[in-house]
């Protein structure tokens, strides 16, 4: 299959969010290769969305955000869980999407990856992987799949983002619907 390109990334947030429904995460882990579809997706659109963690400025957690589109932004939260992002838009505007769900593409039982740090467990991603050009990548990256129609795509809000203020109430949880 086809890897997505920068192009694809280095545009609007919510439209890459949603666009990546559908998409193939793919990680190589050793000799082993596993592909995932990604069936959830959050947005966080720049320095005004209290929801980003780049809302408070470029740190050195957050530098990678603030890279070019197409990079991997991984963190760890409640000590225990990694989180893959993706980078987009241009450069020094810190936005990313957030691969919140997948399924095993090659598992008939449709087997779920349901929640940020389940995902990257499953695929072993973790803070060695920050950083990483997922275009230009041998060990991560994502490729072409199959484009969802509108009414194929659901929305919610972000999950765990009540100190955002106003952006807390955001529908920017993207979803395939069953």
């Amino acid at each position: 299959m086809k890897k997505l390109s920068r192009k694809f990334f280095d545009r609007p947030t919510l439209r890459i969010a949603k666009e990546l429904l559908g998409k193939i995460l793919v990680r190589k882990i050793r000799r082993k290769v596993v592909r995932v579809i990604i069936t959830e997706t959050e947005a966080y659109c720049g320095p005004r969305d209290l929801a980003n963690h780049a809302s408070r400025g470029r740190t050195k957690r957050t530098e990678v955000m603030f890279g070019p589109a197409g990079h991997a932004y991984v963190y760890l939260i409640y000590g225990m869980y990694h989180c893959l992002n993706i980078v987009t838009e241009k450069e020094n505007y810190p936005a990313a999407v957030l691969i919140r769900g997948a399924v095993l593409k090659k598992d008939k039982s449709g087997a779920k990856l349901g929640g940020p740090g389940k995902l990257c467990r499953f695929l072993k991603i973790d803070k060695a992987l920050n950083g990483e050009d997922v275009i230009e990548s041998k060990r991560l990256w994502v490729e072409e799949g199959v484009k969802l129609k509108p009414r194929q795509i659901g929305r919610l809000k972000r999950i765990g983002v009540d100190y955002a203020g106003p952006y807390k109430h955001k529908l920017w949880r993207f979803f395939v619907k069953s």
